[in-house]
């Protein structure tokens, strides 16, 4: 299955930024309350804003340009004026704390939901992602969205309410000289229809260039002794630039996008307001039943109140755009199916082997096949060996076995069951694995042996040095100077790799599996050590199945059964001397 993220996003259908915005919402449903409370702060501060120049015209025309000044109705509507706008700041104070939390509580939620789908994903989507890019998503483009939400959506939405309500009082109070104020407003509004995809598109190159560096960064931090051994520091200087310099022109792209419509917005905010000056002099003078005060202060004023919200929509919208841009990168994550699904079956085989290949084709993608219509079965207790030439298809054959992939024909069965019917926690219990170059967690030896096994949790160190003495491992232990408490980095030099894989040996044994895959579990540690190791995996309980995948014949001249695996093909050779036999007369066993 194709899981890489920017050949999905360029066949998937461009989404429209209104229904990309109702599946976000859709997502912080669980905050309706709050959003409501929020909404409701925003109308009345927006609605008590609003009111003030009706308030202030009025009180000109109708206490101070007349015959008697009433400076008592004056002193009243200043009181009313002052209680206006202290409440008028406390709703703006609530909405801030209001939609402060809701932008980091679904920060919070973006997060956790983004970590818990990439946990259920498989490895063919790591395999085909750069994990530099995923951290970016998860941090950067969540944060984008944080950004908008708990700093922009109400001052987007409080600034809509007060257009609104602004336009509604400009044509309410004279039709004539209101519909003039808000001709430059339908232009605006052609404008900003016509550019919001472009300015959105920018703002999506720019967070993948972002994505981009990340990913290199990441890479070359990882690989950074390889780089020192073989002096490519040019090589990924050059590489980092390039994806810099990208960055760069994405960056300016999306600047240039952001800012366009500040001026614009500006221009017609003018024009509007020389509208008002120009036309409302004239109706004044043309004998209009309108007031010096309602000109002067009101409309001018609600004029303000209308074109000032869409100069702050300018940069609003800009970043409303960015937060759909890093939204449709998040969405991409979270449509996302696991291949690896549990299909239900209650079929099982009768005195069926411990685990079978039946008819199995696998490929990673459409291109080459990797396996070839392989059979084979493994029984309970016994000693089975996977030699062949690199590139062969020995791991990938061990991958099928602990179903890190599902063959793309025929059926895996364990126990005589298909194993997709197992749910994971069954079958990981069953199966384990020992990978060539295991990965450990930042921690202590302990911690890293009891990753996933719930048997132990609650064990006491002297507790658990009991069980490892018990399994035959306390000689492995012992290759620790601080035994469990030994510190482990996840990476660096903390431990030798020949160390981590004792590490992950023992964890995978103490997990008491039915069937243990080795894949060159060996291939890093000395020959005495190697020799323990075989001790132990010779004193497993009996009823353990054992899958080694080894290069050197020395490490499998114990197993029951050899299978040669090469060019796709997987070849039953026997014991270890019918092996030599084989080899002998020419079968070349690298």
């Amino acid at each position: 299955m194709n899981y890489n993220l920017n050949d999905l996003q360029a066949k998937m259908p461009k989404s429209s930024t209104w229904s990309s915005l109702k599946k976000l919402l859709q997502l912080i449903s669980h905050e309706r309350k709050n959003l409501i409370l929020a909404l409701i702060a925003i109308l009345v501060n927006s609605t008590l804003n609003l009111l003030g120049p009706l308030i202030i015209g009025h009180t000109i025309d109708t206490y101070i340009f007349v015959p008697h000044k009433n400076y008592h109705g004056v002193l009243m509507n200043c009181a009313l004026l002052l209680a206006m706008y202290m409440v008028a700041l406390l709703t703006s104070y609530l909405q801030t704390i209001l939609m402060g939390g809701v932008g980091q509580r679904m920060l919070f939620t973006l997060r956790n939901s983004i970590f818990n789908k990439l946990q259920l994903l498989p490895v063919g989507f790591f395999n085909q992602n750069r994990a530099g890019d995923l951290i970016s998503r998860v941090n950067n483009d969540t944060d984008k969205l944080n950004q908008f939400f708990s700093q922009s959506l109400m001052q987007f939405i409080g600034s809509i309410a007060t257009m609104t309500g602004a336009g509604i009082l400009l044509l309410a109070v004279n039709i004539k000289l209101g519909s003039a104020t808000l001709v430059p407003a339908v232009i605006i509004l052609i404008f900003t229809a016509l550019t919001s995809s472009w300015v959105k598109s920018k703002n999506a190159k720019n967070l993948k260039s972002v994505g981009g560096m990340s990913a290199e960064i990441q890479e070359s931090l990882n690989n950074f002794k390889v780089i020192i051994a073989f002096n490519r520091r040019d090589y990924f200087r050059k590489r980092f630039e390039e994806a810099n310099k990208q960055n760069y022109s994405t960056a300016i792209g999306s600047g240039i996008a952001n800012t366009t419509y500040l001026p614009v917005y500006g221009l017609f905010s003018s024009f509007a307001q020389l509208i008002v000056f120009v036309y409302g002099i004239y109706l004044i003078s043309s004998g209009e039943n309108i007031g010096i005060g309602i000109v002067a202060v009101t409309y001018l004023s609600y004029a303000n109140l209308f074109y000032n919200p869409l100069r702050q929509l300018a940069s609003l919208w800009a970043s409303f755009q960015t937060a759909m841009a890093g939204w449709d990168r998040i969405a991409q994550i979270l449509s996302l199916e696991t291949d690896l699904v549990t299909i239900e079956s209650d079929i099982e085989e009768p005195d069926a082997s411990l685990l079978e290949f039946r008819n199995v084709h696998f490929s990673y993608d459409e291109e080459r096949e990797i396996l070839h219509n392989i059979s084979f079965k493994l029984e309970q207790g016994k000693t089975y060996a996977l030699v062949g030439p690199t590139g062969g298809g020995k791991t990938t054959t061990a991958s099928l076995i602990a179903r890190l992939y599902d063959a793309t024909k025929g059926t895996v069965l364990l126990n005589g069951r298909d194993i997709r019917t197992y749910e994971p926690i069954v079958r990981t219990k069953k199966i384990g694995f020992i990978l060539q170059e295991p990965f450990l967690f930042t921690g202590t030896v302990m911690e890293n042996i009891l990753y996933g096994n719930e048997l132990y949790v609650n064990y006491s160190n002297e507790q658990l040095e009991q069980v490892i003495l018990e399994a035959n491992l306390g000689s492995l232990l012992a290759i620790f100077e601080n035994g469990l408490e030994a510190k482990v980095l996840s990476s660096g030099d903390s431990i030798s790799l020949g160390q981590k894989q004792l590490i992950a040996f023992m964890r995978a044994v103490l997990r008491k599996p039915d069937l243990l895959i080795l894949d060159e579990a060996t291939a890093n540690i000395d020959t005495i050590t190697e020799k323990l190791l075989s001790d132990i995996l010779e004193k497993l309980p009996a009823e353990t199945t054992r899958v080694i995948i080894a290069h050197r014949l020395n490490t499998i001249e114990n197993a029951d059964e050899i299978f040669f695996v090469n060019s796709g093909e997987v070849i039953r050779a026997g014991s270890f001397d019918h092996a030599m036999d084989m080899l002998l007369q020419g079968k070349r066993v690298s």
